[in-house]
């Protein structure tokens, strides 16, 4: 059985998961501005990663 997380340790994981979602947002519009094919490759792959983290961290919150 998982322990129930304290207050600020919610408000921790709520502070990353903004700046994660902050952060797949602005990888998302650089990745139309993008023209490298290896800098697309490289953002791509971040936000596959991205997206994976923000699920993790919203079932933590949950």
């Amino acid at each position: 059985m998982a322990k129930e997380l304290a207050l600020h340790e919610k408000l921790e994981v709520h502070e990353i998961l903004t700046l994660k979602t902050s952060c797949a947002t602005k990888a998302r519009a650089m990745l139309e501005l993008a023209t490298d094919e290896k800098l697309k490759a490289l953002i791509e792959q971040d936000l596959v990663n991205s997206s994976k983290a923000i699920e993790e961290l919203k079932s933590i919150l949950q």
